[in-house]
C-alpha cells in the first residue's frame, strides 16, 4: 500500500479552468478546446480511467478500499471526482506549521493521543465508502444534462437539485461566465454543492468543476478543481470544497473510530 504522504510532482493547484465540453460556442453542442476538437470519450471503465490517470492514484486505492470496485466498473454512474490532492490535504501532515487546510485530520489525532494516518487503510473501508460515494450519482450525466446556475441570481438560476448514490442531496448547475465584462458569453462551467441539511437550502459548500464530461464506457466523471479563492470564473468555491467530504464530518469520524 503506497503511503499517502507523498509529494506530488505535478500541482494540482496550478489546474487551468479547462472543459472539454464548455469551451464550445453557446450554439454547438461539440467539444473544443482552444479551437481544436477533443474527444471525450475514454476506452474503459471509470475505475480504469481513474487508474490511468496519476492525480486519482489515491482516489483508486479508496475506491477498492471501499469496496465499490464493482460500482465504479460496471454501474452506470456520475463522479464529481477529488484528486489526490484533496485527500493528502485532508490527512495532511503531523505538527506542519502549514495553513489550516494541510493536516487538519492527524494534526487533530497527533494532539489527541491517537494513532495517525499512516497509509489509507487506516481509516476504516465504511468510513471511506460512504463519503466516497458523496461524489457520486447513479445515471449518466454530462454538462448539457443540467440546467443554468447564477449564484449571484440564484431566483432566477438556481440550477438543479439531485439525490446522490447514498441519497445526499445536491445543487449542481451550469455557470455561464463572463467574457470581456459580458454575462453569460464565456465559457460553462459545473458547480456542484453539497447540501448537508435540505430544510435549510442556505447551508451549502460548493465547489467548481475544472475538467467536466470525460465519458469512460460506464459513466461520467467531472473533475473537481481545488479551491484557489473563493470564485474560479464565476463560480463560487467553498473552503471546504477540498476537504475530503466536503465538510468536516469526514475528520469527526475517523477520529471516533480511534
Amino acid at each position: 500500500m503506497k503511503n499517502i504522504i507523498k509529494t506530488y510532482l505535478v500541482p494540482i493547484a496550478a489546474i487551468a479552468i479547462i472543459s472539454i465540453s464548455t469551451f464550445s460556442s453557446c450554439s454547438k453542442d461539440e467539444y473544443y478546446i482552444d479551437g481544436g476538437k477533443a474527444n471525450p470519450k475514454f476506452d474503459g471503465t471509470v475505475m480504469q480511467y481513474l487508474e490511468s490517470d496519476p492525480k486519482f492514484d489515491t482516489i483508486a486505492q479508496i475506491v477498492k478500499l471501499a469496496g465499490l470496485e464493482e460500482t465504479f466498473t460496471k454501474e452506470d454512474i456520475t463522479f464529481f471526482a477529488p484528486t489526490d490532492e484533496v485527500v493528502r490535504r485532508t490527512i495532511g501532515l503531523v505538527n506542519t506549521n502549514l495553513p489550516n487546510l494541510s493536516g487538519r485530520l492527524n494534526q487533530r489525532l497527533f494532539s489527541a493521543n491517537k494513532d495517525t494516518i499512516k497509509v489509507l487503510s487506516d481509516v476504516p473501508s465504511s468510513i471511506w465508502r460512504k463519503y466516497l460515494l458523496g461524489y457520486v450519482m447513479k445515471g449518466k450525466f454530462v454538462l448539457k444534462d443540467f440546467p443554468q446556475l447564477d449564484p449571484d441570481l440564484r431566483q432566477l438560476f438556481p440550477g438543479g437539485f439531485y439525490f446522490g448514490y447514498n441519497g445526499d442531496l445536491y445543487n449542481i448547475g451550469v455557470v455561464f461566465n463572463s467574457a470581456n465584462g459580458v454575462k453569460y458569453t464565456g465559457y460553462r462551467q459545473l458547480s456542484f454543492a453539497f447540501m448537508p441539511d435540505p430544510s435549510n437550502p442556505s447551508n451549502r459548500t460548493t465547489g467548481a468543476v475544472a475538467t467536466s464530461d470525460v465519458q469512460p464506457s460506464n459513466g461520467v466523471v467531472h473533475v473537481l478543481a481545488l479551491r484557489i479563492n473563493d470564485r474560479i470564473g464565476d463560480s463560487i468555491t467553498d473552503y471546504n470544497s477540498s476537504i475530503f467530504g466536503m465538510n468536516d464530518d469526514f475528520s469527526r469520524e475517523v477520529i471516533l473510530s480511534k
